[in-house]
């Protein structure tokens, strides 16, 4: 195993577990914990950002330069995941069955459009 690969791995569990360590100190009610389950999600967030760069670093990676179709491309999947959530939350959480299954399914096309966008049409 490579040391940037073992670096990576370390660092990014440690992360990942703050991460999802500080999600359910917010989101349980039980734990009151929310204050500080979001500075642990902050931490695990900042953390992965920085093993990547690391394990970019350490790799002798080139700088990542974004494209416009880059961009659009994370708008259109930051739209799409939000959706499929909203219309999740619908059903689940505010009991608005039929209104929340046509979210969902509206996230879920706005999500199937990335497909064509990433890999376009062939003939």
């Amino acid at each position: 195993m490579k040391k940037s690969s073992f670096v990576a791995t370390v660092f990014g569990t440690v992360s990942a577990v703050l991460f999802a360590l500080g999600m359910c100190m917010a989101l349980i009610p039980e734990w009151d914990a929310f204050l500080p389950g979001i500075i642990f999600g902050c931490v695990g967030l900042i953390l992965g950002v920085v093993t990547w760069l690391v394990w970019r670093k350490m790799e002798h990676k080139a700088p990542i330069r974004f494209s416009a179709k880059d961009v659009g491309t994370i708008i259109v999947a930051v739209v799409g995941a939000l959706t499929l959530g909203v219309g999740m939350c619908f059903c689940m959480v505010w009991e608005k069955l039929i209104l929340g299954v046509v979210i969902g399914l509206a996230g879920i096309a706005i999500l199937l459009c990335l497909i064509p966008m990433i890999k376009g049409f062939k003939e």
